[in-house]
């Protein structure tokens, strides 16, 4: 973790200046990130702005409140919000920001406001305005993952995902109790457009049968197949947990395709959805975010630029923006066979 060097304080009579935005969709654990950031950054004598609506707010000018009538976030700005979900920020997607002009729109801002460096918060859409920004601009650019989906390369585990899981949890067991009682199969689908983490997690920690994933293609036949030697087995209620980007579909298409291939149980769909992206982080988020936050701002006073910071087996990294947004992070075979054995 970063402990500021005296020497910073002192080096340069030029304040350093560090804009902050969250892009994309949001997740848990984004407050805590910004506190981090802010705190670290105080400690250096370095001045944070707090840019609110992502890439479109940073076209549009638009900052939020400081301390003593500026835009410069203090240590009060942040004050308790490592319990806080979603972000002051504000968060937008903005598709001027995708076309040369605005980029170069982009470019201006960031001079005018004298920002020595940007830290991007979000998902790998976040992580590609970045990298083209990082084409036009000479300015510093650090990102930090913050999706719930945990699609990113370059990290173990994104900002927002566990509190994602950890909501959908609790969800799919209230269902169960209610496919108990009418012994019933139960179709859940949780966000996941391209990466199976939410549902293959929320499978594995509720006590799920069944994960449809993006990753893994499997016939419907199969699945019914299985779903028979459970009926025969005794049992008269499950649990299916599909991922919105499976192949098949989500929740109400691979019911759908079940029930015509034979599927021996009574069921009913149910979408969580923008659910998962709520509430307060839960505290591996805030760690995580906490850490990353401090990592971000110290990767930035040792003059690194165009990398997403993240933690990959317990060591704080980083990952250049081209690899991150042409690679994509794999789902853990491991998790897939550990799911076959306890779901049997």
């Amino acid at each position: 973790m970063l402990e500021c060097p005296s020497f910073l304080l002192f080096a340069n009579k030029h304040t350093m200046r560090i804009g902050v935005l969250c892009s994309g969709g949001d997740a848990p654990g984004m407050n805590p990130c910004l506190r981090s950031i802010v705190r670290t950054a105080c400690t250096c004598d370095i001045e944070v702005f707090g840019i609110r609506r992502g890439y479109e707010g940073l076209l549009n000018e638009e900052f939020n409140p400081g301390e003593n009538g500026t835009y410069v976030m203090g240590l009060r700005s942040v004050s308790g919000l490592s319990k806080v979900g979603g972000t002051i920020l504000h968060s937008s997607r903005s598709q001027r920001f995708g076309e040369s002009s605005g980029l170069k729109h982009a470019v201006k801002v960031l001079k005018k406001y004298g920002f020595d460096a940007l830290i991007c918060i979000g998902g790998n859409g976040t992580m590609k305005g970045a990298l083209e920004l990082s084409k036009h601009w000479d300015g510093q650019i650090i990102g930090i993952p913050g999706t719930i989906d945990n699609d990113l390369y370059g990290t173990d585990t994104t900002i927002g995902f566990a509190t994602a899981v950890d909501t959908a949890v609790a969800a799919v067991d209230k269902l169960r109790d209610t496919a108990g009682s009418h012994e019933l199969m139960f179709f859940v689908e949780v966000m996941g457009r391209h990466c199976g983490d939410i549902a293959l997690w929320t499978a594995i920690a509720s006590g799920a049968e069944i994960a449809c994933v993006p990753e893994i293609k499997e016939a419907p036949e199969k699945i019914v197949k299985k779903l028979k030697k459970i009926k025969e087995s005794g049992k008269t209620s499950v649990m299916a947990i599909v991922a919105e980007g499976d192949e098949s579909g989500g929740a109400f298409a691979v019911q759908k395709l079940l029930s015509e291939a034979g599927n021996p149980f009574e069921s009913r769909a149910v979408v969580i959805g923008h659910v998962l992206r709520g509430g307060s982080p839960v505290a591996a988020d805030r760690i995580l975010a906490s850490e990353l936050g401090n990592f971000a701002v110290s990767a930035i006073i040792q003059e690194e630029s165009g990398k997403m910071a993240g933690r990959i087996k317990g060591v704080l990294s980083l990952t250049s923006f081209e690899e991150c947004v042409s690679r994509h992070r794999s789902i853990d075979n491991d998790q897939l066979r550990l799911l076959k054995i306890v779901a049997s």
